[in-house]
């Protein structure tokens, strides 16, 4: 195959984390030869436009990890780069709804992980405060958090994409790799495009990062497994139910979130996901089957791990997935006056999650590297909200090994 072009380090995926590493890689060392490679027409097109577009204020995640401080410094980040760039956020709030007395404990927890997080504004809050918030919403206490914001993350990408080409990368789409090869101290990456040769290569592959790890002879011993979340829509005459954000107290039993409600930034309101296993790492309808991602996924044993730690939920989770009832019946826990028929069927993501063959969950960010090669190995919520905070880790990381 024919070679397109050389350069000092390629980005393998023009997500928003990709794009955020080129931005920040070009802002503290202009004029470096820099080449973003993304396999689709268009960047932006899988998680980066496949989101609720929460812009995270970093409650969830355990005190002194990646995930907690990339979130808050993120999130700062995004919150300058669209007010620089004139795009719309809204710091809307959110309410954490505890509906039965058993979530009670595990909200105050919740609350001291906050404050340990820095999290601004954080406040419990009683029945009364929760109907002057969210006047629809169910609850016995609630955490508030005024700081929580939407944007729409596709717009955060395709302005840096715009800021990546002004200040001299390039952005090259329909460009899958599908091959990285040593050749002296230098990489070729062999494209669906042509060969791009490079010193230095990070990959931000998102669904495929285990496989771009693998191209470079540094696999790991974990892997990406796909899970599916769908959403319905409010119809128009129902999004008055929910102002903000309304969100559950996450259940221990459960590796995700569970149901919730997001308005949006262009004032759709979402209600869900559920999570279920997606039969391809792109598979954002049940109808969408890859026999090569399908058999990856059921031979790895930490999958049949983690369906034997979650195997109820799991259930559960695909009895709400085929029957539109047992899912409203999951929102109406926190929105009693929601009806069935003010939902319609709606979007769907794919959560590109890191399972360890013990079946445990990778709980934070996490990033490999190997002669002249960076790798983003997890990168699930909040990566969005932390995008630019994790380019900024990357171009430092690639400043001092890569000797740029």
């Amino acid at each position: 195959m024919r070679m397109t072009g050389r350069c000092e380090l390629a980005i393998v995926g023009g997500g928003i984390v990709g794009l955020a590493t080129a931005y920040q890689l070009l802002r503290a060392r202009p004029g470096l030869r820099l080449v973003l490679l993304e396999k689709e027409a268009e960047t932006a097109m899988h998680h980066s436009g496949h989101n609720t577009g929460v812009l995270h204020a970093g409650i969830y995640y355990r005190p002194g990890s990646l995930r907690a401080r990339l979130c808050r410094e993120g999130k700062a980040e995004i919150e300058r780069f669209a007010d620089e760039h004139g795009i719309a956020y809204r710091r809307c709030g959110k309410i954490i709804v505890a509906v039965h007395a058993s979530e009670l404990e595990r909200l105050a927890h919740l609350r001291e992980r906050a404050l340990a997080n820095g999290v601004e504004g954080i406040e419990e809050i009683g029945p009364e405060r929760i109907r002057e918030i969210e006047p629809h919403a169910a609850g016995l206490r609630a955490l508030y958090s005024p700081t929580t914001g939407v944007i729409d993350f596709r717009e955060v990408a395709l302005a840096l994409a715009g800021e990546v080409r002004r200040m001299g990368g390039e952005v090259r789409t329909l460009s899958r790799v599908e091959a990285i090869i040593r050749n002296g101290s230098s990489r070729v990456l062999r494209t669906s495009g042509g060969d791009v040769e490079a010193r230095n290569v990070i990959t931000c592959a998102g669904l495929h990062s285990d496989r771009l790890a693998a191209m470079t002879g540094d696999a790991g011993d974990q892997r990406i497994v796909p899970f599916r979340g769908d959403y319905y829509t409010f119809k128009p005459e129902a999004r008055h139910l929910v102002r903000a954000l309304i969100n559950p107290v996450p259940d221990p039993a459960f590796p995700f979130l569970g149901v919730h409600f997001s308005r949006r930034i262009d004032g759709d309101v979402l209600a869900g996901p559920n999570a279920v296993l997606a039969f391809a790492r792109e598979g954002y309808r049940i109808s969408q089957i890859s026999s090569r991602d399908l058999v990856e996924t059921l031979t790895y044993p930490g999958f049949w791990r983690l369906i034997g730690a979650y195997l109820r939920t799991g259930v559960r989770e695909l009895w709400r997935d085929g029957f539109k009832g047992a899912f409203v019946r999951a929102l109406r826990r926190y929105l009693p006056e929601l009806r069935g028929d003010q939902l319609v069927f709606g979007p769907s993501g794919v959560r590109a999650q890191s399972l360890a063959r013990d079946g445990t969950l990778l709980d934070d960010f996490s990033f490999g590297e190997s002669e002249r090669v960076l790798h983003v190995r997890n990168a699930p919520s909040p990566a969005a909200t932390a995008s630019l905070a994790i380019g900024r880790h990357l171009a430092e990381r690639a400043r001092e090994r890569f000797d740029l």
